[in-house]
């Protein structure tokens, strides 16, 4: 059974190391376009259960809905190199009843340099109607509890979002 304990403070974003590889790289060794969204989507899937203790697939479960990609904004910034480290954060950066939106960062291993921002909207859909339904009580909990609270969220000011960042990078993220 999944709850949030209101006496823990929650991280409020997720950071791993990971090595590009080879096979997702084009002939140029720049990491694929599309392979951001599985190293995005890798590393948070893998920091969740570590900081929060709950896996996606027992929260479908429970409450018989799941979140699903409606948009993504994203900005290519520098590339990401074959072998090269690199420091991937994520964060739910705004939620309200039925969406959630979360930002991906890529930077260089030392995070001197941004390298690429996306923003994903994903709307909360029961699994037996397929339609968009309301984030119960306890995913509400969860939201605010793991959600990173400096980011100004205005789904049309992306490209100001990536300036802001960039600038946070350089002076020592």
């Amino acid at each position: 059974m999944f709850f949030i304990d209101p006496t823990k403070e929650y991280a409020k974003q997720t950071e791993s190391r990971v090595v590009v590889r080879f096979q997702d790289c084009d002939p140029l060794n720049h990491l694929n376009n599309a392979k951001y969204f599985d190293y995005f989507f890798n590393a948070r899937e893998d920091q969740v259960p570590k900081l929060y203790g709950v896996e996606l697939k027992d929260l479908i479960k429970q409450f018989d809905a799941v979140w699903v990609v409606y948009n993504h904004h994203i900005a290519y910034l520098r590339s990401a190199m074959v072998g090269e480290w690199v420091k991937i954060v994520t964060r739910l950066i705004w939620y309200n009843e039925d969406t959630v939106v979360l930002e991906y960062l890529m930077m260089d291993d030392e995070k001197s340099h941004l390298k690429t921002l996306m923003w994903t909207t994903m709307k909360y859909v029961g699994l037996k109607t397929g339609k968009t339904v309301a984030h119960s009580e306890p995913i509400l909990q969860y939201l605010e509890a793991t959600k990173y609270g400096d980011v100004d969220y205005h789904a049309h000011e992306f490209d100001n979002r990536v300036k802001k960042v960039k600038e946070q990078v350089k002076l020592g993220f």
